[in-house]
């Protein structure tokens, strides 16, 4: 592996601003970088997800490892030390948006990959850079799996080098209070749905949450509010949306988070609704993706197979790995928590790493996952089952 040429590319699409649904130059470079490379397949699909393939000498299961080009963005209020997009290396680091989260996985996933001996392998490996995770994880996701049928996924969020078995999910809750508009001259004659809402985040802040041994509480975060109408000019407002942010644990599910809301004592004269929110985001292709927003938790035992041979994968790579769980949620939540496949995380940086001002990631770490996940692979495509 030319851990130059690993570094350069990392650079290389750091320097590429790529928010949600703006991936495309980034996935161009990532598609040209296999090319360069040799991967004996390489294609983008209609997401903008840009798919490499290697082939192993002798026949096989199939090995799915999986970063996202996307990034959030920059939080221009916030100043930066280092040019987001200048990819400077700095004592040992890359400094840049993206550089944790995740475009150095997705380097390493690429340049591991393709410098593997084909000779040793038994089956195939694939290496996708799928779009809109940020919004809508798992959803860009399905159609490579749906596609490809892998029995084994890595994610390669940021682990700090660790085997992650498992990972919170996520949900988005909208609340919806419903009043009556009169004039703010007489609110006698109306009902305002924001005092209404405001008795119910009070109730809300009361649900008592479950907490799981591996992955810690499950959180019901307030994130927005908004009245309608908005402004409201001398009217007393006769609607009230409030956004709520769940973590979910393993076991969760839709009906569940919101009856633990609706059934809330106390609010029974409230008009309230809640529902699962519906994301709806547009693809650098034109594609359009829609999901409702329910991404659920997953937890994989440490002595399934694959999580097993994960671990001895990255640690025969002279890495001091060790099982965790991730706490945000990712891409898991569809090859895990939906299609049930055998899943791990692996990575470099720390999920502290990510979405932060002067995003960085050592390139000692850069390395090391690279390292990782040759092993990972090698462990699992050149193993016999136990």
């Amino acid at each position: 592996m030319d851990i130059e040429q690993l570094i350069e590319f990392t650079q290389a699409l750091v320097q590429l601003p790529s928010l949600s649904g703006q991936e495309g130059e980034a996935a161009r470079r990532v598609e040209s970088e296999m090319r360069s490379l040799g991967f004996d397949q390489v294609y983008t699909d209609e997401n903008g997800s840009v798919i490499g393939i290697i082939e192993g000498a002798q026949p096989g299961k199939t090995i799915l490892l999986d970063a996202h080009t996307d990034t959030v963005g920059i939080s221009p209020g916030a100043p930066w030390a280092h040019d987001p997009f200048g990819a400077q290396v700095v004592d040992n680091a890359l400094y840049g948006r993206g550089a944790a989260d995740m475009k150095g996985a997705l380097a390493a996933m690429v340049h591991a990959a393709a410098a593997l001996d084909r000779r040793r392998l038994c089956g195939r490996v694939i290496v996708s850079a799928s779009t809109l995770e940020e919004v809508l994880e798992g959803v860009a996701l399905r159609p490579i799996v749906e596609k490809h049928h892998p029995d084994f996924v890595v994610i390669g969020e940021a682990t700090d080098l660790n085997i992650a078995r498992g990972g919170r999910g996520r949900a988005e809750v909208h609340l919806e209070t419903v009043g009556r508009p009169a004039h703010s001259s007489s609110p006698q004659l109306g009902r305002n749905a924001v005092l209404d809402m405001m008795r119910v985040i009070a109730a809300v802040e009361t649900v008592e949450l479950p907490t799981h041994p591996v992955m810690g509480p499950a959180i019901l975060a307030l994130t927005d509010i908004i009245s309608d109408p908005y402004p409201g000019h001398s009217v007393i407002p006769s609607m009230c949306k409030a956004t709520y942010d769940r973590r979910l644990l393993p076991g969760e599910t839709p009906d569940g988070v919101l009856a633990a809301i609706t059934g809330l004592p106390g609010l029974a004269d409230i008009d309230l609704r809640a529902h699962i929110a519906v994301g709806e985001y547009n693809a650098y292709t034109g594609a359009t993706l829609r999901a409702d927003k329910f991404f659920p938790a997953w937890l994989l035992p440490e002595e399934e197979w694959f999580v097993r041979r994960a671990l001895h994968g990255a640690q025969s790579a002279g890495l001091a790995a060790e099982f965790s769980a991730y706490r945000f949620c990712t891409n898991a939540a569809y090859s895990a928590g939906v299609a049930g496949l055998p899943t791990v995380g692996f990575g470099p940086a720390k999920e502290s790493d990510a979405h932060v001002v002067d995003e960085r990631l050592q390139l000692a770490d850069l390395i090391a996952a690279a390292r990782g996940y040759q092993g990972i692979i090698e462990a699992v495509l050149g193993a016999s089952e136990e």
